[in-house]
């Protein structure tokens, strides 16, 4: 039986998620939680967890994600059927993210540059988040496994932002948020496109 990812609904939470987050940012500057939950994740960066978490930052590099979306479409056939939506999915999403890095103005905690939302957190939820949609129709094993390593590829990723030092966790929070509502989106227009043109 096919257990379906609800679109909609992702992207009203997400959606909401990244607004809430994007007025704490506004209006405290450092939300709530912020700076003790930063130094909770820093406390726990030992060498060997610095090492794995520059690893699993690249996953998250829009460098090797657009490439990746290349590859997806190019041999998963219902990637391919729309192939248009993923792309553009994965072109949207950075542009969006800069520019409101830009509108929002807040610096990353060790750095002058701008931090909100995190760039990586972003195109991890996107590309991932794309994962979980477009693994709907493969056998239950299958897609329980590729829906359950894209989730912790996000998370993973989000909190090597953090623990790397480039970005405050509401930064790559509302990174997940904007990429997953970003994926979101791919995923209606699809399954709109799918439902216009028929079997």
């Amino acid at each position: 039986m096919v257990t379906p990812v609800h679109p909609r609904a992702v992207l009203l939470v997400s959606s909401a998620c990244f607004v809430l987050l994007a007025l704490a940012v506004v209006v405290a500057g450092t939300p709530p939680g912020d700076g003790s939950t930063r130094d909770a994740l820093l406390a726990s960066a030992s060498p060997p967890v610095l090492a794995a978490m520059r690893v699993i930052n690249d996953a998250g590099s829009w460098k090797l994600l657009l490439p990746a979306t290349l590859l997806l479409v190019l041999v998963y056939r219902r990637a391919r059927e729309h192939w248009w939506v993923w792309l553009g999915l994965m072109i949207a999403a950075p542009a969006t993210e800069g520019l409101l890095k830009l509108v929002i103005g807040r610096q990353r905690p060790e750095d002058a540059s701008m931090s909100f939302p995190s760039g990586h957190a972003t195109a991890a939820a996107a590309f991932f988040g794309a994962l979980i949609y477009l693994a709907e129709p493969l056998p239950p094993l299958v897609r329980r496994c590729v829906r359950a390593a894209a989730v912790a590829v996000i998370v993973l990723v989000a909190t090597a932002r953090v623990i790397l030092r480039a970005h405050w966790p509401s930064d790559a929070l509302a990174g997940i948020a904007l990429g997953l509502a970003f994926a979101s989106v791919a995923a209606l227009l699809a399954r709109r496109s799918r439902v216009t043109q028929g079997p």
